[in-house]
């Protein structure tokens, strides 16, 4: 076996393949060609002299050898990372990658206002942004971090508030309410169209109002399915319904007057957007300066580390 001649980029890659349990979204994360990757992995396998992966027409996954090597390689980077991020260097936090998983409301809010700003005072860092409202295992999937509601963020975490708390209303847009008024009250909900919500582990979310301090959940009606904010804002602007929205993400259409407020004396209040990361697991330099970029945003005060 030809230790010696391991090349170090070859180990990313095949990292990022077990991470992507594929070869073409490696070649994208990483920026190289599928057949580069390809000819990265056969390279690796041949000077260890064992089968890392299995591979099918569908599908990749590590063998038994290749799972126990990415184990001990991902302590081994994140041994690494630690050690850069100890020393006091002048741009040693501007280098790496980091790898989020952010839910589509925090992905329009936070994280696109913060991107150009980023990209100038972090030009070397590879940031992957992966937009998803379905709950994942941010550590089992290889992400540096991830942002939820506060109340979504696993115990084991730690966890840094972006925003103040957030409120939920229920929205019609100006046609609608020409041609059906509006609701007198939540009783009055069932005389009315309203767009359907569906989370991202698929079911069916019901409204979260606030009935004199008491948060109540609705079981509304309507023909109109969506798991998607941006698709449901349109078919509310269009008139095809009352919809249950995050206010701070329909703030334009409310001061456009695209979309009204409806029955605003239930508003509900809603944790704030929280970025959280495994206290164990190595957080690039660069994720501090995003994320004081996205609490500056809100008007709250800068963190001075990633981890406590």
């Amino acid at each position: 076996m030809e230790n010696d001649r391991i090349d170090f980029a070859d180990l990313k890659v095949f990292l990022a393949i077990v991470r992507c349990r594929s070869f073409r979204l490696a070649s994208i994360e990483i920026g190289q060609t599928p057949s580069a990757v390809s000819h990265a992995i056969r390279r690796l396998e041949s000077r260890l002299g064992a089968k890392l992966l299995n591979r099918t027409s569908r599908s990749v996954s590590p063998t038994h050898v290749g799972l126990d090597l990415a184990g001990r390689l991902q302590s081994g980077f994140d041994q690494i990372g630690t050690a850069l991020e100890s020393l006091e260097a002048p741009g040693i936090g501007r280098l790496g990658s980091i790898r989020l998983n952010v839910f589509a409301d925090a992905a329009y809010l936070l994280i696109a206002p913060a991107l150009p700003e980023f990209a100038r005072i972090c030009p070397e860092v590879q940031l992957t942004v992966v937009v998803e409202d379905r709950p994942i295992d941010i550590v089992a999937e290889a992400y540096d971090a991830g942002i939820r509601y506060g109340h979504h963020v696993p115990e084991d975490m730690i966890a840094v508030p972006l925003t103040g708390v957030q409120r939920w209303v229920m929205v019609a847009s100006p046609a609608y309410i020409k041609a059906n008024g509006l609701p007198r009250d939540l009783d009055d909900l069932s005389n009315h169209t309203c767009l359907q919500l569906l989370l991202g582990d698929h079911s069916s979310y019901r409204w979260e109002v606030n009935n004199r301090g008491k948060i109540v959940r609705l079981r509304t009606k309507g023909p109109i399915t969506i798991n998607d904010t941006a698709t449901t804002i349109s078919a509310c602007k269009a008139g095809m319904g009352i919809a249950y929205l995050l206010e701070a993400r329909i703030a334009n259409e409310l001061r456009r007057r695209e979309l009204r407020i409806v029955l605003p004396d239930y508003a509900c209040p809603a944790d704030a957007f929280h970025i959280y990361y495994n206290s164990c697991r190595y957080n690039h330099p660069a994720l501090l300066s995003l994320i004081n970029l996205v609490r500056k945003q809100h008007s709250l005060p800068n963190v001075s580390r990633t981890r406590s």
